[in-house]
């Protein structure tokens, strides 16, 4: 009898701590992804992403709220309120720039190509952490080549999945696009894929000055908030401006209203509170490990639900894109690992993008 109870407290703890936290980042991904290929959808049949962008940050915002009066009161806010108000003003800019450039890129091209180019990320926070030099440079020490390798194959499967789309390997047998002609010109789909690599590299930017303002306030929630409801004020006259027509503004309960909400509510607050979650659990290499599943989701999604067809050079990009990947977290993971024996080293922020990848969409 003992040791049958104390098998399935094992089989307990291995489920509470590898199926579960498993289970729930692949969910995450699904999200992320699902987000895109919503907005997908609903731009297809006419929602404009300046519509789409207001709204989600209002959504967020509306959400967040309670969160953040809930599990926000741990940590008062420091002394010089000023400057932090003030940095996280200049993220909710930067949110608003990504989200821009991000949604046009998606409606040029495809939720697969957005999950593609987001194995950028670690490649541009890497290459901006050097320039800042928030990141140690040790040519001679492996975890610092096997970065630098790492960025040089992440871009040049960027360049292959922008710059060669190739023939069909794989076609939906149904379609419910509404204007195709706008992902089979191959000059949409290079327009489309440099306008996500600039969203990418303004995330990368904004993950920096993020790890700025955690540094003076750890209270990632009440962050997020203020972040949100700075946006939406900035995108508010924004929007307008852009879209005047005031039709263009009433949601109807279909897959406009959905889109709206899923970006609003599961990527501001589920996805938030699981990656959190799942970086005290496991460490950031772990969550980092999921971030090029996103591509299969797209791919499959976008077969489904939008008819997407699958090109060789995506195939042949998001392989090289992965490597890449691959490559950069394995130097940061060992470059870790050094530094937890030496105890010598001050921890770069190359992975604090994990956190809130995506998650908190910045859009």
């Amino acid at each position: 009898m003992a040791r049958g109870s104390e098998e399935k407290t094992v089989a307990l703890k291995y489920f509470c701590k590898d199926v579960v936290p498993f289970a729930a980042m692949v969910s995450v991904e699904c999200v992320m992804v699902g987000s895109n290929t919503l907005f997908k959808a609903a731009s297809l049949r006419g929602l404009s992403f300046y519509v789409y962008i207001f709204y989600s940050y209002l959504v967020a915002t509306i959400v967040l709220l309670p969160l953040s009066l809930i599990f926000g009161r741990s940590r008062r806010l420091p002394s010089a309120k000023f400057p932090v108000f003030v940095k996280i003003f200049f993220l909710a800019v930067l949110g608003l720039m990504s989200g821009l450039v991000g949604l046009k890129g998606v409606e040029y091209s495809s939720p697969t190509l957005s999950s593609a180019i987001s194995n950028l990320t670690p490649a541009f926070t890497f290459t901006l952490a050097i320039i800042f030099r928030m990141e140690q440079v040790r040519l001679s020490s492996s975890a610092t080549q096997a970065k630098i390798i790492g960025t040089i194959v992440s871009i040049s499967g960027a360049l292959v999945v922008v710059l060669y789309k190739g023939p069909k390997v794989l076609t939906s047998a149904s379609t419910i696009s509404l204007d195709q002609h706008l992902t089979s010109s191959n000059s949409s789909w290079m327009i489309g894929g440099l306008l996500l690599a600039s969203q990418y590299f303004f995330i990368s930017v904004w993950y920096i000055l993020q790890t700025k303002v955690m540094e003076v306030y750890r209270e990632e929630i009440t962050v997020i908030f203020f972040y949100n409801l700075f946006a939406t004020i900035i995108s508010a006259p924004v929007c307008f401006f852009a879209e005047p027509n005031l039709t263009s503004w009433v949601l109807k309960p279909d897959v406009s209203l959905a889109a709206v909400l899923c970006s609003g509510v599961l990527l501001s607050s589920y996805g938030l509170a699981i990656h959190t979650w799942g970086l005290h659990l496991k460490g950031p290499v772990y969550i980092s490990l999921f971030k090029p599943l996103s591509i299969v989701i797209a791919v499959i999604l976008g077969a489904i639900f939008l008819g997407d067809a699958l090109y060789l050079g995506s195939v042949i990009g998001s392989v090289i894109l992965s490597l890449g990947f691959y490559t950069v977290i394995w130097g940061k993971a060992r470059e870790d690992a050094c530094k937890t024996v030496t105890g010598s080293e001050q921890s770069p922020l190359l992975l604090t993008h994990v956190v809130d990848d995506e998650a908190l969409s910045l859009r």
